[in-house]
């Protein structure tokens, strides 16, 4: 179904609960998902729709949007998650941290989410209020753990709720297989699919999936896609997640150092290759980090063999 954005006026109709991201990826087709984090400034804001209108030619089967540090962009990520939903017959996906909320503060955003026909979260626990790598502290009269904040989420009324997952195992994961362990906890608690961090080693989504199957895991897991377009935005990434950019990558990518097009060339050729891939492979779809940008993204699927349909 061709969707069809319409912006700038709310609504006449009532909310209407959108569909299920879970329903939507078991219909058998593949997922196409775009994310992307609340601007700074109007134009920024600007910048946003537009990306959006221009993606919406890829019939998404969601959207999101994130939700900042510590919960930073609580009202702007929840404001514009609601004009998705109000404005746009695209189907919105909620984010929700445990960060800096107590429960009352969480069942008021869920129920805010709810009161505009948001069906669809994705539950994180969140990095920790000093910051990725620093010791987790959780909020006075919060919660501690994303299978909790799933759990929550899913007592309050008919949502659909994601988990993330991670390639190359969560950074304060023990092990691999604890980290798979995990997963299988968010899926016990009510996680319907999981999205992950973005990776740029095929060979390491694969694994994730082999470790999750071994530990009963049986929700769809997307692959989480950022094109490189800027050698040190996405070194920058990898710091915040705590993963290095894998040589093979950064000695394709550097080569081409000081020529901008020649950058965003190899990497969009790299993702694409990646997507290609992983949807040959059998992943269920894909997961995209837009950055609020949507060119590139658009390049990859210009040049994917495989289908995403």
């Amino acid at each position: 179904m061709l969707l069809r954005m319409v912006l700038g006026t709310p609504s006449s109709h009532p909310a209407v609960s959108a569909p299920s991201v879970s329903d939507l990826i078991a219909t058998g087709e593949r997922s196409i998902s775009f994310e992307f984090f609340p601007p700074k400034d109007e134009a920024g804001e600007r910048g946003l729709w537009t990306a959006l209108r221009e993606l919406e030619a890829l019939r998404p089967t969601f959207v999101s949007v994130t939700y900042g540090a510590g919960g930073s962009t609580r009202e702007l990520t929840t404001r514009l998650t609601e004009a998705i939903a109000t404005q746009t017959t695209l189907t919105p996906m909620a984010h929700l941290t445990c960060v800096g909320h107590s429960r009352e503060d969480l069942r008021a955003v869920i129920g805010s989410y709810a009161a505009a026909g948001v069906r669809n979260v994705l539950a994180l626990r969140g990095d920790p209020p000093g910051g990725p790598g620093t010791a987790w502290t959780a909020t006075a009269g919060g919660l501690s753990y994303a299978t909790e904040l799933i759990e929550l989420v899913r007592s309050l009324g008919d949502f659909c709720v994601g988990a993330a997952a991670f390639p190359q195992g969560h950074r304060e994961a023990p092990s691999l297989e604890a980290d798979a362990r995990v997963l299988r906890a968010k899926q016990d608690a009510g996680a319907g699919f999981a999205v992950t961090e973005l990776f740029f080693r095929v060979e390491d989504y694969f694994a994730l999936l082999e470790r999750c199957r071994r530990v009963g895991v049986t929700i769809p897991v997307l692959p989480g896609i950022m094109p490189i377009t800027s050698l040190p935005q996405i070194r920058r990434m990898s710091e915040l997640s705590g993963r290095e950019l894998p040589d093979e990558v950064v000695e394709r990518v550097s080569r081409f150092e000081g020529d901008q097009a020649a950058v965003r060339a190899e990497g969009i050729a790299i993702a694409t290759e990646m997507c290609d891939r992983l949807l040959a492979g059998g992943a269920p779809g894909l997961h995209f980090y837009t950055l609020n940008r949507s060119r590139a993204t658009r390049d990859i699927f210009a040049g994917l063999r495989s289908t995403v349909a």
